[in-house]
């Protein structure tokens, strides 16, 4: 090999070389740029920042080693303004899908870059997310929707227990008692753990309410068993003297006198109010003295029942008995 052949082979790599050396500096230039970039706009526009910032690690990944500072701190950076996005969305009341969008952006790129702070921080945005999506489907009677996106957000935390109760919600505009009852019990569990009273009294008389007027309904419909089993259920959450009419009007057409009895009186003892409040419950007491054969007793309680829209019955009750 001549000496003149090795002098030309050295001169061209000491050309790539320089060539390779001013490619190198200038890429970091680029990630300079792009980082000053990022600096300059994430005070101003969010959008912009994420932009530049995720450009410089772009580029720093293909710079290496002389860029690798300035990938570390878009690195730092880029997780809290996700999260900020995410909170401008929702704070702007952007569209639902966008919300979305954002809010799950923030958890990809706290799971990749952030601390256990911005992983926090985002799980609370989706969440959130979650909540105004279900809360959205729930306004336009997507229920369907509405409950799997409810147990979306329940999954990631099962704790948030105005999402339970609006489940709940659904299940009694789906009319599915079953569901209902463990979904309350559910919210009423986790009020109790956080000592909340006044949400509890509030749950607990919407619960006695909706298994009372299910029992209610399936009375009319002389559906007698199934009626019991709903007040029953009513019974789980309070006492309530309308709750006990029910209870004593059921039992005595299922001719179980005693207990008709028993509740007539539990639902007088209750009721303030003047005679026509208190009629029902006279009427319902003397219809189970006068099955238990107590005819003087039934004769003075169908008296006192002889009050608004009780009043033609309890004459006609005691007609029958023959009541001086």
């Amino acid at each position: 090999m001549s000496i003149v052949f090795i002098r030309k082979a050295i001169g061209i790599l000491i050309v790539f070389a320089l060539i390779g050396t001013n490619l190198n500096a200038q890429d970091r230039n680029d990630v300079v740029k792009a980082y000053n970039e990022g600096v300059k706009t994430m005070q101003t526009d969010v959008p912009a920042a994420i932009k530049a910032f995720e450009e410089v690690i772009t580029l720093s990944d293909k710079v290496g080693e002389s860029a690798a500072d300035l990938r570390q701190k878009a690195v730092q950076v880029l997780p809290g303004l996700y999260i900020k996005s995410a909170v401008a969305a929702v704070n702007e009341k952007k569209p639902v899908p966008e919300i979305m969008k954002t809010a799950k952006s923030a958890v990809a790129v706290a799971e990749k870059y952030g601390t256990a702070t911005h992983k926090e921080n985002a799980a609370k945005l989706i969440v959130q997310a979650y909540n105004i999506q279900a809360t959205n489907y729930f306004t336009q009677n997507d229920l369907p929707n509405a409950l799997v996106t409810f147990d979306s957000l329940l999954a990631i935390n099962p704790n948030y227990s105005n999402a339970i109760y609006n489940k709940a919600l659904i299940y009694i505009k789906q009319n599915n008692p079953a569901a209902y009852e463990q979904t309350i019990d559910l919210y009423l569990e986790k009020l109790k753990a956080a000592n909340d009273e006044q949400k509890i009294k509030q749950a607990s008389a919407q619960a006695l309410e909706y298994f009372r007027g299910a029992g209610s309904k399936a009375n009319q419909a002389e559906k007698l068993d199934e009626a019991l089993a709903m007040l029953n259920k009513a019974a789980k959450y309070g006492d309530d003297k309308d709750l006990f009419y029910y209870f004593a009007d059921v039992y005595n057409k299922q001719k179980k006198f005693d207990n008709g009895l028993e509740y007539a009186k539990r639902g007088l003892d209750l009721e303030t109010g003047e005679a026509e409040a208190k009629a029902k419950y006279w009427f319902q007491l003397g219809i189970a003295q006068s099955g238990k054969g107590q005819t003087a007793e039934a004769c003075t309680s169908f008296k006192n029942a002889a009050f608004g829209a009780f009043a033609e019955a309890a004459k006609a009750e005691r007609k029958n008995l023959k009541c001086e």
